[in-house]
């Protein structure tokens, strides 16, 4: 069971930006795809981005490109959101995710869900 930990959300103005971190509990994390989900309140969860385990392939929602940035640091086991430009749309709770494979994780397989943290933005 691999145990995923999503912080950062909160409260932001639109126009503003947020990091959202994810902190994974196995050393093998190196070895991992890791990316984001997000679920607006009464709708399903989308893709947003993700990234391969050695950080040299990336893949965006057409919705967050030129906006979000993904990334990570395998010495800390932990995956980032840079949220820039945030809109009222952004808002969602967001969920980190690893899987073995990239192509498949962007799909929404993965060892298993995080708790989500919860972003909001004002308009």
């Amino acid at each position: 069971q691999v145990q995923l930990v999503e912080s950062g959300g909160g409260l932001v103005q639109a126009g503003g930006s947020l990091r959202l971190s994810c902190a994974a509990s196995r050393r093998t994390f190196s070895t991992w795809a890791m990316g984001w989900f997000r679920q607006p309140t009464g709708k399903e969860r989308e893709f947003v981005a993700a990234i391969s385990d050695n950080g040299s392939r990336t893949v965006y929602a057409d919705s967050v490109k030129g906006r979000f940035t993904i990334s990570r640091d395998n010495a800390k086991n932990t995956v980032y959101l840079q949220m820039n430009s945030l809109k009222a749309e952004d808002t969602a709770v967001y969920y980190c995710l690893a899987d073995g494979e990239l192509d498949e994780l962007v799909t929404g397989r993965t060892f298993g869900w995080g708790q989500g943290t919860l972003v909001t933005v004002s308009s």
